[in-house]
């Protein structure tokens, strides 16, 4: 049976076209103005001097998580099955390794964003910094990040199995290829809908908060070249009886 509906409704194509593009427009147009209108503003507005005993922890685990999560989304996602099988690589090992790199970048993840959240929370003058575009970020991004740990667990770990790259998978590619196809995620179970409609939503909200600092990530440190330091020499001083007998004889020879 085709896991893909045969004709999306109306609600199907104000969900899966139209927010979509909406979201992506504004992504591309807000970062435009956000650099034009506030690039002293294109930070991470870092408050570690304020903190660090938690963002010692926080950070590192939810940045490395992100990176882990992004990556996996990009091949599942992006990357049709046709592809992996192709290279060799099966349905089911697929579908095991990801599940497993899965769920330890997502718990990882979801650790460092608990300590972040937790950090802004608690920390008086961490919870001072916050402002409003702060109160949007973290619920929205913590939304996002739960609801797919909970799809991936409640359908493919503890669940029988869903097989997303045949339905989520399909619209996502549509959507940036301009033939977008609504059917496709409109059967898919509730868990993934709303972690693609957060998603969108984030996206939207993107280029007005702090995530706007992921473009400005100090890449370029990385393949620096090395920077030579040479100590000074230092002379040591003359002896004063050795300057002192110079002078006597060039004294004399005047």
């Amino acid at each position: 049976m085709n896991p893909i509906a045969a004709a999306p409704g109306g609600a199907d194509l104000l969900l899966w076209v139209a927010l979509p593009y909406i979201c992506l427009s504004v992504f591309a147009v807000g970062h435009v103005w956000r650099y034009r209108q506030d690039q002293f503003g294109w930070t991470s507005r870092t408050t570690q001097l304020l903190e660090h005993r938690w963002l010692r922890w926080g950070s590192p685990l939810f940045h490395l998580g992100a990176f882990a999560v992004i990556a996996g989304h990009v091949v599942g996602l992006a990357v049709p099955a046709s592809w992996t099988e192709a290279a060799g690589v099966s349905e089911h090992a697929y579908h095991t390794t990801a599940v497993a790199l899965g769920s330890v970048a997502g718990v990882a993840m979801v650790s460092g964003l608990g300590m972040l959240c937790a950090r802004r929370l608690l920390a008086r003058r961490i919870r001072r910094t916050t402002d409003r575009s702060d109160k949007v970020l973290f619920p929205l991004l913590s939304a996002t990040v739960l609801l797919g740990i909970t799809a991936t667990a409640a359908h493919n770990v503890f669940g029988g199995g869903y097989d997303y790259r045949s339905t989520v998978s399909v619209w996502f590619r549509g959507v940036f290829a301009l033939t977008p196809h609504p059917e496709a995620i409109a059967g898919a179970p509730l868990l993934f809908r709303l972690h693609a409609l957060s998603a969108c939503l984030l996206f939207a909200a993107w280029p007005f908060t702090r995530l706007v600092h992921v473009w400005s990530a100090p890449v370029g440190y990385l393949i620096r070249p090395y920077l030579v330091y040479r100590r000074r020499a230092t002379t040591p001083p003359p002896a004063v009886g050795g300057a002192a007998a110079t002078g006597s004889r060039t004294g004399r020879a005047a």
